[in-house]
């Protein structure tokens, strides 16, 4: 069906939603975690338990990018998603990497979402495949521009941060 096919779009960044831009998964099967860090997979954890388990290992966790975003077409403006691995192009780090960074600079997601707005892009949206989902998800971004830099590169001379050599 037409409908369900992948759409490539040429967009500006109208803004991001700064105040919930990541979330927890396990870092071996990446099943969606709640937001407390000591909180565990169950299912890794039971099979790690388990008596057939050759090497006890506890689960960690790590964090994946999800940002909704709203980017503006030469026809009309709309609200998408952006899971980790767009989302990586776009900020030039991990999810875990950019927090870390936030920590030390508080005011680093507001200043992502200013950063990014007004950059130009080619994306491909996809037809979430969840029923229930609303938004459009964000297959692929790329730059258009040509001097276009991550956000992290953009914050960390921003804020004066070096990155080790």
């Amino acid at each position: 069906m037409e409908v369900d096919k992948p759409t490539t779009v040429m967009c500006t960044i109208v803004g991001m939603d700064h105040s919930n831009f990541c979330y927890r998964v396990c870092s071996i099967c990446e099943r969606t975690l709640p937001d407390d860090p000591s909180s565990l997979c169950k299912f890794c954890n039971f099979n790690s338990n388990s008596d057939n388990a050759s090497v006890s290992v506890s689960s960690s966790s790590k964090r994946l990018f999800r940002l909704l975003i709203s980017i503006a077409t030469d026809t009309k403006v709309k609200v998408v998603i952006c899971f980790d691995r767009a989302a990586r192009v776009l900020f030039g780090c991990s999810a875990d990497e950019f927090v870390d960074f936030a920590k030390v600079h508080p005011f680093a997601a507001m200043t992502a979402s200013k950063v990014l707005q007004g950059e130009m892009f080619k994306m491909t949206l996809n037809k979430p495949k969840n029923g229930n989902a609303q938004h459009l998800r964000v297959a692929t971004v790329f730059p258009l521009s040509s001097v276009f830099r991550p956000v992290i590169e953009t914050l960390r001379e921003k804020y004066g941060v070096r990155v080790g050599s």
